[in-house]
């Protein structure tokens, strides 16, 4: 089975002069929790390359298993060196596909026309879309074959408006993603923050925030071995 993880390219938190990017947990999750399964991951982002990892994912208090492992695995540092381009991908090369977070989505992956095709390709066809954190962000634009939000009727969840409060962001970001799910019909679910919270419906997983990184890739996987 091949899975496309697929991450962000923009580092630019705004117009704060501070960096963003990917969130480091919310890669090295599902990437372990795939890999271990013997899942084949394809790593990609809309410029290709090596795509910009938030600081702060960086942090002491920001680290786990996962990224520690990370730290001492060539081979997975290589593979996120060269990540393909998000528009040489095709729906029907993979099984499944997972967004992780961090607040780069927001602006470039969000408004992605090649994402949102692929996610909605992928979806169309019956296989599994995951996203977690601020990855269900990139969902605000597509749609189901019938022309309706992807999200519509769907039980979501994804990094809460107060969250975000907390982390003092949300007059910075270009949308908030509960908002966002919930303008688009989506049935939004939430835990307290900063706890692990993954919902699944049919096909479509989602993860509220970094804590819910690999519930939301074991999830993902329970589909891929139904």
């Amino acid at each position: 089975m091949k899975v496309a993880i697929i991450l962000t390219s923009h580092d630019r938190l705004g117009d704060t002069g501070d960096k963003t990017g990917f969130w480091l947990e919310e890669l090295v999750a599902p990437y372990y929790t795939l890999h271990d399964a013997g899942i084949e991951i394809t790593l990609a982002s809309p410029k290709g390359g090596q795509p910009p990892r938030d600081p702060k994912s960086d942090e002491a208090d920001a680290q786990t298993q996962d990224t520690e492992r990370f730290r001492t695995d060539r081979a997975a540092q290589q593979a996120l060196a060269a990540t393909v381009r998000v528009d040489t991908l095709r729906a029907d090369e993979f099984d499944a596909l997972f967004y992780p977070g961090g607040h780069g989505p927001l602006w470039d992956l969000a408004e992605d026309p090649h994402s949102i095709a692929l996610i909605e390709q992928t979806f169309a066809n019956g296989k599994p879309v995951a996203a977690v954190c601020h990855g269900p962000g990139v969902l605000r634009h597509a749609k189901k074959p019938d022309g309706t939000p992807l999200v519509a009727g769907k039980r979501v969840t994804g990094f809460t408006n107060s969250e975000e409060q907390a982390g003092r962001l949300t007059s910075v970001v270009p949308f908030s993603v509960e908002d966002e799910l919930r303008r688009h019909g989506g049935h939004f679910e939430r835990s307290e923050d900063w706890q692990s919270y993954s919902v699944t419906d049919g096909h479509l997983v989602t993860g509220q925030n970094p804590a819910s990184s690999t519930a939301t890739a074991q999830n993902l996987l329970k589909i891929l071995n139904r």
